[in-house]
């Protein structure tokens, strides 16, 4: 202890810094001492060491944070050895089979989300670093949510009076709907048409001219689907209650014959079902980009994969939700178009659009009759309608494509099949078969392409139409020439309206006025024309 206390202040000076270089005497040697010190000095403040000094804290620091690493790195090692000894023995406990059972049961349930992934990819390590990237995308949004640069507040939907005409269908069911074009007796052709998700029977073909449907004599028949618009919800509806609903409607409305049916993205599902279910009434199909379900037992796993190629994450999102948990969807329906603010059908659909799509649907006569449409669509404002309407997208149809055209099969001896293989016969094919023309944009981003190529692999009689730099929109919606294209190909040359037979009255009033002599001819005149 006297020792240690006795010790010079340079002693102790040189335990904290170590070896420095610099050689201090002790007792009896104050002045080299203290040369020497101020020689150390001179190179402490000095110009020459400047960089040296700031290059030893730079490793200071560097040190600093190896040693930290290494700090935690151990602390971890010794909380992972902790804990695997207290749980050692632990893995025939109740609670660890429990939790055993229930983490297998949630990978079986979650698995279907591999087939997203490369086949050469290992799924758990792929799928912890999707969810340590959405983390990192989750806290860099959250901070950034605080910028306050100002913006427009969205628009409220203004949903007008109810005004729509509505038929009573057999269950008790009211189906609101609308008409254009020419009246019942002089319809040449009559058009149905249902309508897609977040649509209603505003919708129909948009912007059709009225002197179009007059000189085709043409009758465009539009409708709200179960729980859209006026229309009454029909719980558990499904793809054959859809096309009796057509059916019904037409009957009511003095649709003698068999009418077009005209499907459109979504609403290509229910015109598929018209075809499958009611053929013998359909005099034939307009399909403008129809989707067709995904799963549908005749599409290869490379045709399914290309369907939804071009989507946005988002609406890859919906997809898995609608087919795995659907009643997650009204938490996002009730955030975006059920919000009852207004709002862009890219944003609130999560589409991707091409080029021409944007130009159409930043002008001035889209935007109108979106929000006009959207917010019939939601004027019930429940969000079950459109949790079916998705589900039964994604979910079995009850049918294939494949179903709607078929060969008949026929019963034959065994000889009549040898003679089949010598002679080449044609068999009789059965289910529809009046014209399917399809309407397909090659820059559609919203039914891809493939869609229609799979259409016409299973359907023989389906004549695609491609149309190069069109998209999803820019060729159904709001454009004349188009409109004109599409009845030019589907009815030919215009030949006007049908002129109504004249009734029974009319023609006895007729003969009665042709009979009856008029008032102002003189009784002279009348006797003449009596003795002639």
């Amino acid at each position: 202890m006297l020792a240690a206390s006795t010790m010079k202040w340079h002693e102790d000076l040189a335990t904290l810094v170590g070896d420095t270089g610099v050689s201090l005497h002790g007792a009896g040697g104050e002045a080299p001492a203290a040369a020497n010190v101020a020689a150390a000095g001179a190179g402490w403040y000095g110009e020459e060491e400047e960089g040296r000094a700031e290059e030893g804290w730079a490793q200071q620091a560097k040190g600093f944070a190896e040693s930290t690493a290494e700090m935690l790195r151990e602390l971890g090692r010794g909380l992972w050895d902790v804990a695997a000894q207290s749980l050692a023995g632990a893995e025939d406990s109740e609670v660890a089979r429990r939790l055993r059972k229930r983490a297998a049961a949630t990978g079986k349930r979650l698995s279907f989300m591999n087939e997203y992934l490369p086949e050469e990819r290992d799924p758990v390590r792929c799928w912890l670093i999707v969810a340590a990237v959405a983390f990192v995308t989750l806290l860099v949004l959250g901070v950034g949510g605080g910028d306050e640069t100002p913006f427009e507040l969205p628009k409220k939907l203004i949903i007008s009076p109810p005004s729509a005409n509505r038929i009573q269908l057999p269950d008790g069911r009211h189906l609101a709907y609308e008409e254009q074009g020419v009246s019942a007796d002089r319809a040449r052709f009559s058009l149905i048409a249902p309508h897609s998700f977040l649509s209603s029977r505003l919708a129909g073909i948009p912007g059709i001219s009225a002197s179009l449907l007059e000189e085709f004599g043409a009758r465009l028949v539009t409708y709200d689907l179960p729980g859209f618009g006026e229309s009454d919800p029909h719980p558990g509806r499904n793809l054959n209650s859809s096309a009796l609903d057509m059916l019904h409607l037409a009957d009511a409305l003095d649709i003698p014959d068999k009418f077009w049916v005209v499907g459109y993205s979504g609403g290509g599902m229910h015109a598929w079902s018209a075809l499958r279910y009611i053929p013998d009434r359909v005099a034939g199909a307009a399909m403008f980009a129809p989707m067709a379900n995904p799963y549908d037992s005749k599409m290869t796993k490379d045709e399914r994969h290309k369907t939804w190629d071009r989507w946005s994450t988002k609406r890859k999102l919906m997809h898995i939700l609608a087919r795995r948990f659907p009643s997650l969807l009204p938490l996002f329906y009730r955030r975006s178009f059920l919000s009852g603010k207004q709002g862009q059908p890219e944003s609130w659909l999560s589409l991707s659009l091409g080029k021409k799509d944007k130009t159409l649907l930043e002008g001035p006569e889209f935007n109108a009759f979106w929000e006009r449409n959207v917010a019939e669509s939601v004027r019930q404002g429940d969000a079950w309608p459109f949790v079916e309407e998705a589900v039964l997208q994604v979910s079995d149809w009850g049918f294939s494509l494949s179903d709607i055209q078929m060969q008949k099969k026929e019963d034959r001896s065994f000889f009549e099949l040898i003679k089949s293989l010598f002679n080449q016969v044609e068999r009789e094919w059965v289910g529809f078969l009046g014209p399917i023309h399809i309407w397909q944009g090659m820059d559609d981003r919203v039914v891809s392409p493939s869609v229609a190529e799979f259409v016409r692999r299973v359907v023989p009689g389906a004549t695609v139409h491609k149309l190069l730099d069109e998209g999803h929109f820019s060729y159904f919606c709001f454009c004349d020439e188009c409109h004109r294209q599409i009845f030019s190909t589907l009815f030919g040359i215009p030949q006007g309206p049908i002129d109504p037979a004249p009734l029974p009255s009319d023609v006895a009033s007729e003969l009665a006025e042709e009979t009856t002599a008029p008032d102002n001819l003189t009784e002279e005149e009348q006797g003449k024309s009596s003795l002639a």
